[in-house]
């Protein structure tokens, strides 16, 4: 368990170095006019991140949830594969990367790194964690709720981020949707 302790400690390290970067990042984007979308859902997210390693902890030891080590070593590889997918994305958006959803007027949308690949690798990413995560020490149910709590979540911050960069102009309407001015 000590290990395991050590591990979320290294994770709630790198949760504090990503809110030191979205913070830079922030003023970076508000110096260059962005505008803040989807402030209501943010304290939401921060409790659940939040809970999800405060259960990371406290359901193995209240539980007595015993480490499996097929099921704890394959989790840990999707944990770490997961911060890596984390990184790449805060590496490819630069300071345009952060927790908050901050549109800069007149930036292009990235297409490089994993958003090449995916439109949202970094949810991608969240998902992988916080599944994987609570199994390194077979804490299931924290896994289960968090999952589907944060797919909830998930549906309002895409939402969000997508409506953010479409009034941006970086993504197309969907057909459904009027453009601004049809129909005038």
């Amino acid at each position: 368990m000590t290990l395991y302790l050590l591990l979320v400690a290294v994770v709630v390290a790198e949760r504090l170095a990503e809110l030191v970067t979205a913070r830079r990042h922030r003023a970076w984007s508000l110096a260059r006019g962005a505008r803040e979308y989807g402030r209501g859902h943010y304290p939401a997210m921060v409790a659940l991140h939040t809970a999800l390693l405060v259960g990371c902890v406290v359901e193995p030891w209240a539980a007595h949830r015993p480490f499996v080590p097929l099921l704890g070593w394959s989790a840990l590889a999707v944990a770490v594969a997961a911060q890596g997918l984390r990184w790449w994305c805060v590496a490819a958006l630069g300071p345009r990367w952060n927790t908050r959803v901050l549109v800069v007027p007149g930036l292009p949308l990235v297409a490089a790194g994993p958003y090449r690949y995916l439109r949202h690798p970094n949810y991608v990413a969240v998902v992988a964690e916080g599944v994987a995560l609570p199994l390194v020490h077979t804490a299931w149910l924290t896994a289960l709720c968090f999952t589907v709590l944060n797919l909830v979540l998930l549906r309002v911050r895409i939402g969000c981020e997508d409506t953010a960069l479409t009034e941006g102009g970086r993504l197309r309407a969907p057909a459904s949707v009027p453009s601004a001015g049809a129909g005038a």
